[in-house]
């Protein structure tokens, strides 16, 4: 496995994120209705940059060990866009809400933020899938 991750380390946490892009078009379409505008768009659930990060940490964790380096910082690294999809990004969004029913010119994204819940279900589908990944390559 240490052999599989060390030449292709990008390759679990790639998957997460696609699988997350897709697994949110799904849930939009099935909940609303309305299917998500496509893949890589801001919002919705499960939080793909979550899922992402979730996986890197982990890779990362079983390549490097949890007291290396590189850890360190692919876990500040998840910490700080955990912390950027709960709070800037959905702050932004409730923004463009307002700025929205103000203007008539030009429609802005609102959903650019993700709920608690959403980034909770990124890091959980990220840590299954990854878990999952590491399980079929050792």
């Amino acid at each position: 496995m240490h052999e599989f991750l060390s030449t292709y380390v990008f390759v679990i946490p790639l998957i997460v994120g696609l699988s997350s892009e897709l697994l949110k078009i799904c849930t939009e379409g099935i909940e609303r209705g309305a299917w998500h505008e496509g893949l890589f768009r801001p919002g919705g659930m499960p939080s793909s940059h979550s899922a992402f990060v979730t996986s890197l940490l982990i890779v990362v964790s079983v390549k490097s060990g949890l007291d290396s380096v590189p850890f360190a910082i692919a876990f500040v690294f998840a910490c700080i866009v955990w912390y950027d999809a709960l709070s800037s990004r959905k702050a932004i969004g409730e923004q463009a809400k307002i700025l929205n029913r103000l203007q008539q010119w030009e429609h802005l994204s609102e959903r650019l933020g993700h709920s608690f819940l959403e980034v909770v279900g990124g890091i959980i589908f990220g840590a299954c899938i990854t878990l999952i990944g590491i399980y079929l390559v050792n």
